[in-house]
C-alpha cells in the first residue's frame, strides 16, 4: 500500500472509530455525551480544575465547554469549590455521583473493548497500543503544543485512558 493510501484509510478508518465511540457512549449512558465523559475523565485525572482549564487542555471553545459544565452541574455529576489557594477561583470537582457514573461508564468501555480485541493475538494488540500512543503523543497538526509528550503533566507517566 501507498503511503499516501495508507494515510486515507487510517483517516476513515479513526472516523469511523470516532462514530462508534460517540454511538457507544450514548447507549451507556444516555445522558453522558462523550464530550460529557471526557471531561469528567479529566477532572478525575486533575484532581478538579477550572473551566477554562479544561477548554485549554482540550482545545474547546469556552461556551462550549460552559454548556457541557452546566449539563454536568444540573445532573449532578460535578459541583464548583472555592480554590484552596485562591477563595475567588471555583474549581471544578466530581461528585460521588460522578465518581460512581464515570467508573460505571468506564467500565462498560473496557468490557466493549475486551470483547471486540478478544480475538487479536498479543502480539497484534501490543503492536496496535504502541501504534495508538504514538499518534495520540505527536502534536496535533498546527498545535505543536498540544501533544502528549509535551504536556508537563504527562512527562515520565503512563497515560490512563477512560476507553
Amino acid at each position: 500500500m501507498k503511503p499516501a493510501d495508507a494515510v486515507e484509510t487510517i483517516q476513515r478508518e479513526m472516523t469511523v472509530f470516532a462514530r462508534r465511540a460517540r454511538a457507544a457512549a450514548g447507549r451507556m449512558h444516555p445522558e453522558l455525551s462523550l464530550v460529557s465523559y471526557t471531561l469528567l475523565g479529566h477532572l478525575e485525572e486533575s484532581g478538579g480544575c477550572r473551566a477554562t482549564d479544561l477548554a485549554a487542555h482540550y482545545a474547546l471553545d469556552k461556551s462550549t465547554v460552559s454548556r457541557q459544565v452546566a449539563a454536568l452541574e444540573r445532573a449532578g455529576l460535578i459541583e464548583r469549590r472555592p480554590d484552596t489557594e485562591d477563595q475567588r477561583v471555583l474549581v471544578l470537582h466530581l461528585t460521588e455521583a460522578g465518581r460512581r457514573i464515570l467508573a460505571q461508564v468506564t467500565e462498560s468501555r473496557r468490557a466493549a473493548f475486551r470483547e471486540r480485541l478478544a480475538d487479536w493475538p498479543a502480539e497484534d494488540l501490543a503492536r496496535f497500543a504502541d501504534y495508538l500512543a504514538r499518534y495520540n503523543a505527536g502534536p496535533a497538526p498546527g498545535r505543536h503544543d498540544q501533544g502528549r509528550a509535551t504536556r508537563p503533566q504527562d512527562q515520565g507517566r503512563a497515560t490512563r485512558t477512560h476507553d
